[in-house]
């Protein structure tokens, strides 16, 4: 297969096949995420200058704790004033949007890629990804894992812990395994 049909198939929610191009492209990437996790934290400035060439987007005012890890980082979309605690991880196999000041907890985990089901394809090294939203406003507690092809709507909260395998919708509070809506977001006064 083609490498461009593979990066089509990678963001159609088809199942593909990795070639050393794609992998050798990755690499580039993961090599941006290593710096960044060498940079004293200090450097700010250089820090902001590694992020913004790793990701897709990395907005004004948004954070990363480091370390951080992804499978890419360039298809992830950091919104502005975003803040993530550390050991962030991205499996950024397809598109991951992050809206505008979103805040994630430590170990926070945001999965795009997945395999079939079925072991004969999973041992072949099949894959397919959906896409995950995190939508402005929202928290995720410490350890809150998001599964892929979820959205979690605008200034939700998700419980530490969670593990999150269907969309959540905006303004509540969300928690468990699977994480459920537990209740509305008191409103603003």
């Amino acid at each position: 297969m083609e490498t461009s049909e593979i990066k089509a198939r990678m963001n159609s929610g088809e199942i593909y096949y990795e070639n050393a191009e794609i992998l050798a492209e990755q690499a580039q990437y993961r090599d941006l995420l290593f710096q960044f996790n060498h940079t004293l934290p200090s450097k700010t400035q250089e820090r902001q200058e590694i992020l913004q060439a790793l990701l897709g987007s990395f907005e004004e005012g948004s954070y990363i704790e480091a370390p951080f890890s992804a499978n890419w980082g360039k298809n992830t979309y950091f919104g502005k004033h975003v803040y993530a605690n550390s050991h962030l991880t991205l499996v950024d196999d397809t598109k991951i949007t992050i809206g505008d000041s979103v805040m994630m907890g430590p170990n926070v985990t945001l999965c795009t890629g997945t395999h079939p089901l079925e072991a004969s394809l999973r041992q072949k090294g099949a894959q397919y990804n959906l896409p995950v939203t995190i939508e402005k406003g929202a928290w995720l507690g410490a350890g809150v894992t998001v599964l892929p092809g979820v959205t979690i709507g605008e200034n939700s909260v998700i419980g530490a812990h969670s593990l999150v395998t269907q969309d959540i919708p905006a303004n509540v509070v969300a928690c468990g395994n699977p994480c459920r809506v537990i209740r509305p977001l008191p409103k603003e006064e």
